[in-house]
């Protein structure tokens, strides 16, 4: 599958985590779509998974959400 197809079916995964208020929400949006990503992506489902989670919960923290 190319890298386009990839990203049109992770985008609306991301929009939904756009949406996100708390950081529970956001960190819950983000393991789900960092898991979905990384295994599109060929790599670890759990390591994608910790790393999109932790983004969600930090990104607010740190001024990106």
């Amino acid at each position: 599958m190319s890298i386009f197809k990839r990203f049109w079916l992770c985008l609306p995964i991301c929009l939904a985590v756009a949406a996100c208020d708390t950081d529970l929400e956001r960190g819950l949006g983000g393991a789900a779509t960092g898991a979905v990503v990384a295994n599109v992506a060929g790599g670890s489902t759990l390591t994608g998974a910790l790393i999109g989670g932790a983004a969600g919960v930090f990104c607010d923290d740190v001024g990106v959400c």
